[in-house]
């Protein structure tokens, strides 16, 4: 369980009652956002209160009426995912600013512009975010969020989500340590070993990150590996 002192106000209201819990507003978040993360974790106290701030206990009765057990867990889990959490402006403000940098870092990875073939700039995306007067709710998942930003963005910049296929082939002595690194950023579709020991692959990676993995590639091989982007 977490402390009282880094605990908000979680509360529902249903059925003319009222429900509230007390949780860690980043790991109630990570629950909304569908995270296998156990409900007494997220938690400073393993009961529902009519009023928090009162210490003022839900009654057996309004718990079945609405949720049809008193058991804890599950009337936890149904009020941090279907009710209110109450944030401090602050808690807002670093939640949502922590929530937007990875909707442009996902974007600036993923997508590039059809037009040059390039991914645009992190600051570019923030600019059109701006521009597009796009919200961001810090409760909401990455998959959501993007999808609505990118809908956003694509009147202003030309913008779309591509991968490159890419074709590479690392010289023996780079060859073990290779496979490790390219395989933790790249889906490998096709892999063979050499007779003299290289390693020759074919790797998916999204079109956003072509400098950077080419970067990766050139680092491992010492600038000896081969590369081919294939149509």
């Amino acid at each position: 369980m977490i402390s009282l002192d880094d605990a908000v106000v979680a509360k529902l209201e249903s059925h003319g009652e009222r429900f509230e819990i007390l949780v860690d507003p980043d790991l109630a978040a990570k629950i909304r956002q569908g995270e296998d993360i156990p409900i007494e974790d997220a938690v400073a106290a393993l009961q529902i209160f009519e009023n928090a701030s009162q210490a003022e206990r839900a009654s057996e009765e309004s718990l079945k009426k609405v949720f049809k057990t008193t058991d804890f867990e599950p009337v936890a889990l149904h009020i941090i995912q279907k009710g209110e959490i109450h944030l401090t402006s602050e808690q807002r403000k670093v939640m949502t600013a922590e929530k937007r940098r990875q909707v442009i870092t996902f974007i600036a990875r993923n997508a590039v512009n059809p037009q040059t073939g390039h991914p645009h700039p992190p600051q570019r995306i923030e600019l059109a975010m701006e521009e597009a007067k796009v919200h961001i709710d810090p409760f909401r998942s990455l998959e959501e969020l993007v999808k609505d930003t990118m809908k956003a963005l694509r009147p202003l910049i030309p913008i779309k989500f591509d991968e490159v296929r890419v074709a590479i082939r690392i010289p023996p002595d780079y060859a073990p340590r290779a496979y490790g690194e390219i395989s933790a950023v790249a889906a490998i579709e096709k892999e063979e070993w050499q007779k003299d020991g290289s390693w020759i692959c074919v790797v998916v990676i999204p079109a956003g990150i072509q400098n950077e993995f080419y970067d990766l590639i050139n680092r491992i091989s010492h600038g000896d590996a081969e590369t081919k982007i294939i149509k």
